[in-house]
C-alpha cells in the first residue's frame, strides 16, 4: 500500500510538472509572425581619382549590398555639393539636382561626376531605403590644372 501511495504521489508530481512546463511553452507562442522588412545596407565603391580637371568626368562604380532582401524595399539616391561646382548623373543619363531623390533601380550602378570649377570639390551621396535607413558616401576631388597629372592619377587608379 505504501508503494501505491508513493507511485500515486510521484505520478501526481510528474503530471503537475508536465502541465506547468506545457503551459509555459504554450504561453510563449504568438500567432503573429515577426517579418523583418528593413535590413542594414551599405554601398561599396571602386576607388575614384582624387584629382580632376575642369570639364573632366569621373566614373564612380557602386554596388548596394544589403544584409537581407525584402521584396517591398525601394532605394533612392540624392546628393549634396558642399564645395566647388559640378554635376552628377546616373549611367542612364539622369542629371541629378542637389537634394532631389531619384529611384535607384539596380543594385549595381554607376555615377558620373563632371567638374565645373577650378577649386576643390566635395559632395555627399546618400542612398536611402523606404524604411528610413540611409548610407552616406563622401567624395572629394582636388582641381589640377595639369591634364597630364590627371591622366597619371587615373592610370595609377586603373593599375590597382
Amino acid at each position: 500500500m505504501k508503494k501505491n501511495n508513493k507511485i500515486k504521489k510521484s505520478v501526481s508530481v510528474l503530471a503537475f510538472l508536465f502541465v506547468c512546463a506545457l503551459s509555459v511553452i504554450l504561453s510563449s507562442c504568438s500567432d503573429e509572425l515577426d517579418i523583418q522588412q528593413s535590413y542594414p545596407f551599405k554601398v561599396e565603391t571602386m576607388p575614384v581619382p582624387k584629382d580632376i580637371v575642369r570639364g573632366q568626368t569621373v566614373e564612380i562604380r557602386c554596388e548596394l549590398k544589403a544584409e537581407g532582401k525584402f521584396d517591398g524595399t525601394i532605394y533612392t539616391i540624392r546628393y549634396f555639393q558642399h564645395d566647388g561646382k559640378g554635376s552628377l548623373r546616373m549611367e542612364n543619363g539622369t542629371v541629378f539636382q542637389p537634394n532631389d531623390r531619384y529611384l535607384l533601380e539596380n543594385e549595381k550602378f554607376r555615377l558620373y561626376y563632371t567638374s565645373a570649377s577650378t577649386e576643390t570639390q566635395t559632395l555627399t551621396v546618400v542612398v536611402e531605403d523606404n524604411f528610413g535607413k540611409s548610407y552616406e558616401m563622401e567624395f572629394s576631388f582636388n582641381d589640377t590644372d595639369d591634364e597630364e597629372e590627371f591622366a597619371r592619377s587615373a592610370n595609377k587608379l586603373g593599375s590597382v
